[in-house]
């Protein structure tokens, strides 16, 4: 066990991960998503992609917990539901997809989505139609898959609610809840096959807490009736993050 710890300590990047979590945090705490957007491209510059799901999904069901209570009591839970089932039907083809990946291509695939979000909506994107049932059920569906294979269950829910007429404290109880819905099953999928290892379990317990300081900050800063801001800071963040976990800079 002390050779262990002693390896913890000395990982390479910590403290950029730590760093990283704390501002991931922040924006899941002010957003109600983005958490994985931020965190993943900068986890997959140091370490391989399993890894560095496991550190998010166990860091991001303690991170967000203060905030739960009350994005019960906002979010519309028949919503929730479609999407979590839609994403329990598609999360373990997406990560047996993961298991096989090249970690370059990982990380390109993190980052490209990372990117293509905040632009959909800076452009304009909006929703035209009513989302209904179906269209919930199909967008947990892709989130799930997405979630699997790269890390990143967030940006079809993002976009189905932020280009909708939902209101900015509705679309971040929904998504708060939503992921970790998400979260909980992903933890669960990866113990049953036998790929919670030590070294990533470890870190993303050491990461726990500059995630949960990050997200009550951020949950400080949230202010209902300022969206514009809701939106652009979410924006900006995220592609900044896309940005410098781009493998083009190693």
């Amino acid at each position: 066990m002390p050779e262990i710890l002693g390896e913890l300590l000395a990982y390479e990047g910590l403290g950029w991960l730590i760093s990283g979590v704390f501002l991931a945090g922040a924006v899941r705490g002010f957003t109600g998503f983005g958490a994985a957007l931020v965190y993943m491209p900068i986890a997959g510059q140091f370490m391989p992609p399993v890894w560095a799901l496991i550190t998010l999904v166990l860091m991001e069901v303690v991170g967000p917990l203060p905030n739960i209570p009350a994005a019960i009591r906002t979010a519309r839970l028949d919503e929730v539901r479609r999407l979590a089932t839609g994403a329990l039907i598609a999360l373990p083809l997406g990560l047996l997809i993961l298991f096989a990946i090249d970690p370059a291509l990982f990380r390109y695939g993190v980052c490209i989505m990372t990117l293509t979000v905040p632009v959909l909506l800076a452009c304009g994107i909006r929703l035209r139609r009513a989302i209904g049932p179906g269209l919930q059920y199909g967008t947990g569906t892709l989130s799930g898959f997405l979630g699997g294979v790269a890390g990143v269950p967030g940006p079809p829910v993002i976009l189905l609610f932020m280009a909708s007429e939902r209101p900015a404290w509705v679309i971040r109880a929904n998504v708060m809840l939503y992921l970790l819905v998400f979260d909980l099953a992903t933890i669960a999928l990866l113990t049953a096959q036998g790929r919670m290892e030590m070294m990533p379990v470890l870190l993303g317990a050491v990461l726990v807490l500059p995630n949960l300081l990050g997200n009550l900050a951020g949950a400080a800063m949230f202010r209902p009736e300022r969206q514009r801001l809701y939106r652009s800071a979410g924006y900006g963040i995220t592609l900044l993050s896309g940005l410098a976990g781009l493998p083009l800079w190693d």
